[in-house]
């Protein structure tokens, strides 16, 4: 199969790497990229670098074989400008395939190109979609979703991994490498977006007594922090605790205190040296094979292999 022609929607407030990165993937592979918005002429992206795109009045929207919109904190914008969401529209009923980067997602979700389908966009926006789009099964954890010719992808970079993951389904695994080889890129990133997302995995707490609690729970991950322990902080019964904390952050506090002793693992495992044997027994794990097991569940690769993917050297 020959490379085809993609069609890069933005809008202003786009995020210029959702565009930048898959476009260099495309055009590396010898694809006919164009770019367009609802106006032509310079649009800025959120950080304010313009780029020039052809207007969609005078782009006809069966044109393209793949359509890909990003996203970027204008999207919420874009999706009540009904000319751009019509034309995505025809646009996709044309197409071979239809993409999203990132909150792209929504423009795509806002023509109806997503309902009863499943999909995936940041982590951050996730919520939102599956709140103000509830047709779509809503899914954050993939770095891209492929549900039949329609693609939705994660946040910024995995723009890239799906740009990628086309160029390998339309020309095969060899042109594929090559084009990863030659930007210094995964052919296959592992993992998932939970190994960026964990800061923000919770409801944040609404009363002095659950802050409180949460406050000692990050303040000292690797303490035993067992029910008991957290009950007798917040001047509680177990069984009060258990369920208030439950309703107020949406997870038990077992389940928190996990995921806030990896969330401090994964800090040390990127920030220092230390043997993973170490950081397993400094934040409560007690043994690798815990600390491993409870990665491999929550983040969806090994320590060593987040260490090695993030693991910043100061010379």
């Amino acid at each position: 199969m020959e490379p085809g022609s993609v069609t890069l929607v933005i809008f202003d407030g786009y995020q210029a790497l959702d565009l930048a990165g898959p476009y260099d993937v495309f055009a590396e592979a010898g694809y006919d990229c164009s770019i367009v918005a609802p106006r032509a002429g310079p649009v800025r992206s959120n950080k304010g670098m313009p780029v020039l795109a052809a207007g969609i009045a005078e782009e006809d929207p069966a044109t393209t074989d793949t359509l890909m919109v990003v996203g970027g904190s204008g999207v919420h914008a874009a999706r009540s400008q009904r000319e751009l969401v019509d034309w995505i529209r025809a646009a996709a009923g044309a197409a071979q395939r239809v993409t999203s980067v990132c909150s792209g997602s929504f423009l795509l979700a806002e023509a109806g190109l997503l309902d009863d389908r499943r999909a995936t966009t940041h982590w951050s926006e996730a919520d939102r979609l599956a709140r103000e789009y509830p047709s779509i099964e809503v899914d954050c954890k993939p770095i891209f979703i492929r549900d039949g010719s329609l693609w939705t992808s994660a946040g910024v970079t995995a723009g890239m991994d799906l740009a990628l993951a086309l160029v390998e389904a339309d020309l095969g695994r060899a042109a594929a490498l090559d084009v990863a080889r030659d930007l210094v890129m995964y052919l296959r990133r592992p993992g998932n977006q939970s190994q960026f997302s964990v800061p923000l995995w919770s409801a944040q707490p609404a009363s002095d007594v659950l802050r409180t609690v949460v406050d000692a729970i990050h303040t000292n991950p690797g303490a035993r922090n067992s029910i008991s322990d957290l009950a007798s902080l917040a001047g509680l019964s177990a069984r009060h605790l258990q369920r208030r904390f439950t309703k107020e952050i949406g997870v038990p506090p077992a389940a928190y205190v996990e995921r806030a002793r990896i969330e401090a693992a994964q800090r040390a495992l990127a920030e220092r040296d230390d043997p993973v044997e170490t950081i397993a027994r400094h934040y409560g794990f007690g043994t690798a094979e815990t600390l491993r097991r409870a990665f491999h569940r929550l983040v969806g690769i090994a320590p060593s292999e987040y260490r090695d993917r993030f693991h910043t050297a100061y010379t």
